[in-house]
């Protein structure tokens, strides 16, 4: 693994999904009573956590179709697009509902991530896709079980079901490739050191500026929440 990648990793924050923090460090207060059933503080920061994360993986994926050198980076690529852009739909669904404010810009972290991928070319791009991802997704899978198992608020759990199927589905993608360094990966994974909470926290939505929205390829294959005639994401700037 190259140096670079390897101050890269060792900058990952915390157990957990990265980008976001919980307001209060009491993720089990109830901050809303919906018709959904009660609403936590680990509740709303794991939405916001879905939202953030496809902010810097959508484009990710993008790079890896634009610059992958093999087959299966380039499939790596794909599913990070087709995956991220129905949870991205899903999260604009339920927000509304919740009373969830959701960002547009991922945080300093992960904006970090993708320039350093952006400024990568050739097997080196493929390497450090793979292993940067494979940690993220890695990190993000325990949050979601402990959501899904704990959540008691329907729209959240069917969220932590999706997310689950596709960060699964994208860390398998990742191995497929080939080049996933094991040893180190699942050592950042389990013990990565912290990060300030303004590095990992993704700034507050522009007020009036339309809503960032991340457009399904052609032929998507994963579908967002149906959320039963809740509000529908609309027309808007798209990323990409």
């Amino acid at each position: 693994m190259s140096g670079a990648l390897g101050l890269t990793l060792a900058a990952l924050a915390y157990p957990g999904m990265l980008g976001f923090q919980t307001v209060t460090g009491a993720p089990t207060r109830v901050v809303a009573q919906t018709q959904w059933g009660p609403l936590t503080e680990a509740d709303r920061d794991f939405v916001v956590k879905v939202r953030a994360a496809g902010l810097w993986e959508y484009p990710v994926g993008h790079m890896a179709v634009r610059k992958g050198t093999t087959k299966a980076v380039v499939t790596a690529g794909e599913h990070l697009i087709d995956g991220h852009a129905a949870l991205d739909a899903s999260c604009r669904r339920i927000a509304p509902l919740l009373d969830i404010t959701l960002p547009d810009a991922a945080s300093p972290q992960q904006r970090g991530f993708v320039s350093t991928l952006g400024a990568d070319s050739g097997k080196r791009f493929d390497s450090d896709m793979a292993n940067i991802l494979r940690v993220t997704h890695g990190q993000i899978f325990n949050t979601i079980a402990k959501i899904r198992s704990t959540t008691r608020n329907s729209l959240v759990r069917a969220l932590a079901d999706q997310a689950n199927a596709t960060v699964l589905d994208h860390i398998t993608v990742m191995e497929n490739t080939g080049l996933v360094d094991y040893d180190r990966v699942l050592y950042q994974e389990t013990a990565p050191p912290k990060l300030p909470a303004s590095d990992l926290t993704p700034p507050p939505p522009s007020g009036g500026a339309p809503q960032v929205v991340l457009t399904p390829p052609p032929g998507a294959t994963s579908s967002p929440l149906d959320v039963g005639g809740g509000p529908q994401p609309g027309p808007s700037p798209t990323t990409g």
